[in-house]
């Protein structure tokens, strides 16, 4: 076997890997192959015609026949209906973790024990339309309320003022929020995992993880404890960074270009042990 064929070997065996539990999410959510098998013809597609062109030259249907196996009759069609209209989530994804990353950090925002009060929604100092303003830009607080209220983030106390309830901007409410999350996250670690195949070695991207599999089902729960303590933590640590560098957050911040970096930290759990049947 040359390496030609091991390559298509072992990405053949990764693609299994990966679409094993995203066609578990698409068959639960009623996606149907020939969805499916639409979506990845149009990215094939888009991705032919915006980043395998030969340098020096306009990229052709013909080509991105040739790159995709598709016809050229299929590539026109998609190239004619234009691009999908895109997700606005990113946007509303960003600015509401700001805000709530503001609010767990901010001292101006705490208690006397350091924890996140509880907020009026109006007011010149340590108030939400303050913190807002202060983390989200020119975005309407009473906005970002209704979509911390709407995805279980913070809730209204008695006396009106907003209190929070997650540290982190997780939904609880919609499985279209939390799908949304999927196609944002799953394409960021893919993304990271590609820059490492084609750049690794002269610009590599943090790419890391532990795991052990033989673990006892006693460990499991003090591990999701620990490790959700610990990740937690980390992220706030990052997070007090990075907003230091972020223009909307630090306008005084000088520099050119505009960037989206981060790091993501995931909890994985799988039960290895065979039914008695099978051992």
């Amino acid at each position: 076997m040359d390496s030609s064929e091991k390559l298509s070997q072992a990405l053949t065996s990764a693609l299994f890997r990966i679409l094993r539990p995203l066609v578990r999410t698409l068959l639960r959510n009623g996606m149907s192959f020939k969805t499916f098998s639409d979506i990845a013809k149009r990215v094939y597609v888009e991705i032919g015609m915006d980043e395998f062109s030969i340098p020096g030259k306009k990229q052709t249907i013909s080509r991105v026949s040739v790159l995709s196996g598709l016809t050229r009759k299929e590539v026109q069609r998609i190239v004619s209906e234009g691009a999908e209209a895109k997700s606005v989530f990113q946007d509303h994804y960003n600015r509401a973790a700001r805000v709530i990353a503001g609010w767990v950090r901010d001292r101006e925002f705490a208690d006397t024990k350091g924890n996140p009060q509880p907020l009026a929604l109006e007011g010149d100092k340590a108030s939400f339309s303050e913190l807002v303003r202060r983390y989200s830009g020119d975005v309407p607080a009473r906005a970002v309320r209704d979509e911390l209220l709407r995805v279980g983030a913070v809730e209204t106390i008695e006396d009106g003022r907003l209190n929070l309830l997650s540290r982190a901007y997780i939904p609880r409410t919609s499985d279209l929020d939390k799908l949304d999350i999927l196609g944002t996250d799953v394409a960021d670690i893919i993304a990271t995992i590609d820059h490492n195949l084609q750049h690794g070695a002269g610009d590599p991207r943090f790419q890391r993880k532990v795991m052990y599999d033989n673990l006892p089902e006693e460990s499991i729960s003090k591990f999701r404890t620990l490790s959700a303590e610990q990740s937690q933590k980390l992220l706030e640590t990052l997070d007090r960074w990075l907003a230091e560098q972020d223009r909307d957050v630090n306008p005084a911040v000088q520099g050119s270009g505009r960037k989206r970096a981060g790091i993501g930290i995931y909890y994985f759990e799988e039960d290895l042990a065979k039914p008695p049947e099978e051992k």
